[in-house]
């Protein structure tokens, strides 16, 4: 009889550790990689996209192939709009791990400034 009470106290319990592990802790770390990822990946994005706006103006300086100053503004402009939908989704996402979301999105912050 004891057992049954002391296990209802436990599942309501919000500062029992399976409570925080489940909904604050787990969730802090899957935002903290998912953040450390996106960083990273937005890192080596830019670099492949700087490396290829530098080949393009080699070719240009060589008349291999024309390029205007709007063209590549669009092309710039339309993978900013990309890279802020993906931001966008994946913070989404992150507020629908737990039911307040601030933990995986706080982990989610957290991974961008560490990344």
């Amino acid at each position: 009889m004891s057992t049954q009470a002391v296990d209802t106290a436990s599942s309501t319990d919000t500062f029992s550790s399976t409570f925080l592990i489940g909904n604050v802790g787990a969730p802090f770390v899957i935002g903290l990689a998912v953040g450390y990822f996106a960083k990273k990946m937005l890192r080596t994005a830019l670099f492949l996209g700087g490396a290829v706006i530098v080949l393009l103006f080699v070719a240009e300086y060589y008349d291999i192939i024309d390029i205007t100053d709007e063209k590549l503004q669009h092309a710039a402009t339309a993978a900013t709009e990309a890279a802020k939908s993906s931001g966008g989704f994946l913070v989404d996402r992150l507020t629908r791990v737990t039911s307040k979301g601030v933990s995986g999105v706080g982990g989610f912050f957290v991974g961008l400034k560490l990344g």
